[in-house]
């Protein structure tokens, strides 16, 4: 998970969370989504049925990115509220519907691949 930090005159980007710092106070979110897809998307990827997609680390961000993009976010702010929304996102349908569209990112950006 990206973890956005953001300052007065900037801001710093790290894994895991996001977290937005506003007067003082800082709240921790995660996109619960995004944990889905990222794990989807390398467990895919290395699966035999992609094994003439290009695997490099750029091509899995694409991936990544396009899917998230045609999927909705899930922001919590507790463990409790991250377990909940997992739960809650990790039905065979559910799971279906977010592997259809990481199936599709996986082709759209198969198509144009970032080997050197």
């Amino acid at each position: 998970m990206l973890i956005l930090k953001f300052y007065p005159f900037g801001y710093s980007i790290k894994h895991t969370s996001l977290y937005i710092c506003m007067k003082g106070v800082l709240s921790l979110l995660t996109n619960v989504m995004q944990e889905i897809v990222h794990s989807l998307v390398r467990v895919m990827m290395r699966g035999s049925e992609y094994q003439t997609f290009c695997k490099c680390e750029q091509c899995e961000r694409d991936i990544i990115a396009l899917s998230l993009n045609t999927l909705p976010a899930h922001y919590v702010t507790t463990e409790k509220g991250r377990t909940a929304v997992f739960e809650r996102l990790n039905t065979a349908e559910n799971l279906e519907w977010i592997n259809k569209r990481i199936i599709h990112s996986i082709y759209v950006v198969g198509k144009y691949p970032h080997r050197n």
